[in-house]
């Protein structure tokens, strides 16, 4: 029996479709991830790779097709429901609340479980009263992992953009995902900060015992930290593989150079 079969399933996706009115943005598309993977999923502009990401998190219903994660589908659950279940993401367009600190930003997440409720935070109760203190020592402990703790009383939407990502991932793991999907996290960064970002994802993964799934166009990172790749194309997945076997499919050379490449 090889590694993988030993691997507990966290993600288990089958058929999933998915129509807007007539268009038909992702086609019977099939995915498993088991814990610990650390896997990508690539594709050109327009190839439906946000719309699944989408369709897992709950902000698109599919129009058919199944999403178990650790055996439960998730489809018709509510975006926070899904949450709730252990499954966190990021956003293509960073939405960290830009007015705020980065440690309120934090704060926020963790209220997700906060475990009090209307009449404890009204009242200000002693059950308030410690758990608000809790959540503040967690969001200092999740910055410091995140060496983000020199910056937790700037406003956000003052840090350069590679910390503003950084906040963005702190923000996730603090829902306390087990299935953490990064949605372009290298959007709009330098190489150096890629290379940062590609040690923070592996540190991560390692750290909080998660499985990783990330769309990407930086083929630096897609190609240095992922295990497996998955390739769609027009919403149909057109090749899997390793990142040598990705990097040398005529199929994906097609989709991403034209038919002439």
């Amino acid at each position: 029996m090889n590694a993988t079969a030993e691997k507990t399933p966290v993600l288990q996706i089958e058929g999933l479709t998915k129509y807007f009115g007539g268009l038909r943005a992702v086609n019977d598309f099939n995915l498993t991830l088991h814990e610990g993977d650390l896997a990508g999923l690539i594709g050109p502009n327009g190839a439906g790779k946000t719309t699944i990401f989408n369709q897992i998190t709950g902000i698109y219903l599919p129009t058919k097709g199944t999403i178990n994660f650790y055996g439960t589908n998730l489809v018709g659950f509510e975006p926070h429901e899904i949450t709730r279940t252990g499954i966190g993401r990021t956003f293509q367009n960073i939405r960290l609340f830009s007015d705020l600190t980065v440690l309120d930003n934090l704060r926020i997440a963790f209220h997700a479980q906060c475990g009090y409720g209307l009449f404890d935070g009204v009242m200000s109760t002693p059950k308030f009263q410690k758990r608000e203190n809790e959540i503040v020592e967690n969001a200092q402990e999740l910055l410091e992992i995140m060496k983000l703790t020199r910056v937790q009383n700037e406003i956000a939407k003052n840090l350069p953009y590679g910390e503003q990502r950084r906040v963005e991932i702190a923000r996730a793991l603090a829902c306390g995902p087990r299935l953490l999907l990064l949605d372009e996290p290298a959007a709009g960064m330098n190489p150096r900060e890629i290379s940062q970002l590609m040690e923070l994802i592996h540190f991560i993964r390692d750290k909080f015992k998660l499985t990783v799934l990330l769309i990407e166009h930086q083929m630096r990172l897609v190609m240095g930290i992922c295990e497996h790749i998955t390739v769609i194309d027009f919403g149909e997945i057109i090749a899997r593989g390793t990142a040598r076997e990705i990097q040398n499919n005529p199929k994906v050379i097609e989709a991403y150079l034209g038919k002439g490449a």
